[in-house]
């Protein structure tokens, strides 16, 4: 399933991703810290959204309550309720 996610509180203004069987396949941010988000999305593609929950869900950004790691994971979150 393909899903795009409005962050709120971040710097990206969309997070497009891919998800299949319980799996992140594809995580693209836009706009943001490109290097970072980059980054981000190639360490978690790939894993059980549930590991991806875990790692990243409640990471803050400077002073922020959220960043675009945690923003994700909202993203993910979101993406599963509204597939049923």
């Amino acid at each position: 399933m393909e899903y795009t996610y409005k962050p709120r509180g971040v710097c990206a203004t969309k997070i497009a991703m891919e998800l299949e069987d319980g799996i992140l396949k594809k995580a693209t941010f836009t706009d943001g810290c490109d290097g970072n988000l980059k980054a981000v999305a190639a360490l978690v593609e790939g894993l059980p959204v549930s590991e991806v929950r875990k790692r990243l869900s409640g990471i803050r950004c400077g002073r922020k309550e959220t960043s675009c790691a945690d923003q994700l994971v909202k993203g993910i979150d979101e993406a599963l309720r509204n597939q049923s």
